[in-house]
């Protein structure tokens, strides 16, 4: 049996504006075991980016619970959960946050800096992981000189340097041509063919066949969830917004 990294159950979530109530979550769920590449997707303003803030412990749930590593998230105290997050999660944005000042070897190194490693084992580490995605070459240079293809490089090597349980990826091809969008899909799967439980959020239906398990977000509700080989995938139309048809969302 699968070890489960990540689970959310039943989850709901509110905003206030004034009087008026916002439901933005209705219920959702969807778990995430080791080694999976899960793929969640779903048009622009469907919940996606709640649902991403609510998993890493930014954003508590109004009804709900969510099991990481086999705890309640929201269990422990904000501090304790950006520990977590500091300790056994990977992040990578649609646009990179550099520390300007930096090159791209300090700023791959600077979460273990965090963690107080000496600086000759983060230098080796940095290394290690910028040669994993073939930005070494790069690691003295600044990083806003680099493509932004190169930057999602670093990013990528960022993520993986704490060796974290779980990747989460947030629309990180937003900002890249197809030829770069392409090199890190390609760089995500291999990661995840070698053991990394990979979470992407994309509103791109082109990226599911680099999913073991896809998951269809509409309106704050899960509408299907797909495998790797599952046929239905093959009748997905492409569409900028995420958009499926009635018929579709099974």
């Amino acid at each position: 049996m699968s070890e489960q990294i990540l689970a959310l159950t039943g989850i709901h979530k509110s905003f206030n504006l004034g009087t008026q109530e916002t439901q933005i979550i209705k219920g959702a769920g969807f778990s995430v075991n080791k080694g999976d590449f899960m793929i969640l997707f779903g048009p622009s303003g469907c919940g996606k980016s709640t649902m991403l803030n609510i998993l890493l412990g930014l954003e508590p749930p109004t009804k709900g619970e969510v099991t990481f590593l086999g705890k309640n998230l929201y269990s422990f105290s904000e501090d304790e959960r950006a520990q977590m997050r500091k300790q056994q999660v990977g992040i990578i944005y649609q646009q990179s946050n550099w520390v300007k000042s930096l090159s791209v070897l300090e700023n791959v190194y600077f979460p273990l800096t965090l963690r107080g490693l000496p600086e000759e084992e983060r230098k080796k580490r940095a290394l290690e992981v910028l040669a994993m995605v073939g930005m070494d070459q790069g690691a003295t240079q600044n990083p806003a000189e680099l493509s932004g293809g190169q930057q999602q490089r670093v990013s990528l090597a960022r993520a993986l340097i704490s060796d974290p349980a779980l990747i989460v990826a947030d629309e990180p091809t937003g900002n890249l041509d197809s030829k770069a969008s392409e090199e890190i899909m390609a760089l995500f799967k291999r990661f995840n063919e070698q053991g990394k439980t990979v979470i992407m959020v994309t509103h791109d239906l082109e990226y599911l066949k680099f999913a073991s398990r896809s998951v269809n977000m509409v309106d704050g509700v899960v509408v299907g969830e797909y495998g790797a080989n599952d046929e239905r995938l093959g009748n997905l139309s492409v569409s900028k917004r995420g958009n499926l048809t009635k018929e579709q969302q099974v």
